[in-house]
């Protein structure tokens, strides 16, 4: 499995599981079973996606099931608006941990900036106190803009060690990843294929039919060859498979460039400056 380093020296695998919109029911479990049987390593869910539960039962299944320990799954989880303040994130991490039935993730991360800058800056001392207290191994932000980053970095005793933002070709967020890159934070991109929109794109099956892959393993091995931890998400075994495959081929710097070209600033989620949960 090909890995990502953060500047804490820890590592995440570079393509992983994403479970939005996916029930809190079996097929969230079963999802989660089939993606660790078939190579899989990392799991990212979400408090807000109501599905903790399922997804643990899915963790715990797997890792019975296929001779693997806990420390060889990358588990990573976020903190929603409602449960900010530094007073309110420790017990919020641990209903987390109580419904993914995990004793501690690999990666937490602040959902949101939100639009209370105080409140994100009192936010992130309280995920500072989880990673001093070695509840948690890593600690991490999501949706963040440069501007959310700027203030938040000149306030925070420690830098997360990543940014899981919005990315795909109609989104390349270049500013934001020169930043990322600058600051050695990585950068992960959440719904790479848009919900599947970014797949009819003419220019994306063009190159999909020259390197023979499909359209979706395009995107994922342009968000890798961009150096970025994606977590493309499937129910669908044997996409949960194809979206792991893409190890074994490369693009063409004339084929990257043609992918970023498709940028658009085309958002399929919230405005990060002015969203605040509702």
């Amino acid at each position: 499995m090909n890995e990502k380093s953060f500047y804490n020296g820890n590592r995440m695998p570079q393509v992983g599981l994403g479970v939005f919109r996916v029930e809190n029911d079996d097929s969230a479990k079963d999802a989660v079973k089939h993606a660790i049987k078939h190579g899989y390593r990392s799991i990212d869910t979400a408090m807000i996606y109501k599905n903790e539960e399922k997804v643990g039962e899915g963790i715990r299944e797997a890792l019975d099931e296929n001779g693997l320990k806990r420390e060889d799954l990358f588990i990573t989880s976020k903190l929603w608006l409602s449960d900010y303040g530094r007073d309110s994130v420790e017990k919020a991490y641990q209903a987390s941990l109580s419904r993914l039935g995990l004793d501690y993730l690999d990666l937490y991360l602040v959902h949101w900036p939100g639009t209370d800058e105080d409140l994100m800056i009192d936010t992130w001392k309280g995920m500072e106190d989880l990673y001093q207290d070695q509840k948690v191994k890593n600690i991490g932000v999501s949706n963040f803009n440069v501007e959310h980053l700027d203030r938040l970095l000149a306030n925070a005793r420690i830098k997360p060690v990543i940014n899981q933002v919005e990315f795909h070709p109609y989104l390349t967020q270049k500013a934001l990843h020169e930043y990322l890159d600058a600051q050695n934070i990585l950068m992960e991109s959440w719904s790479p294929l848009m919900n599947a929109q970014i797949l009819d794109d003419e220019t994306v099956k063009s190159v999909a039919d020259e390197v023979n892959r499909s359209a979706a393993q395009v995107i994922i091995r342009w968000n890798v060859q961009h150096g970025v931890v994606t977590i493309p998400k499937s129910i669908t075994p044997s996409r949960i498979e194809e979206n792991l495959n893409v190890f074994d081929f490369e693009l063409s710097q004339e084929q990257m460039d043609r992918l970023d070209a498709l940028n658009e600033n085309r958002r399929i989620g919230p405005d990060p400056l002015q969203f605040n949960g509702q």
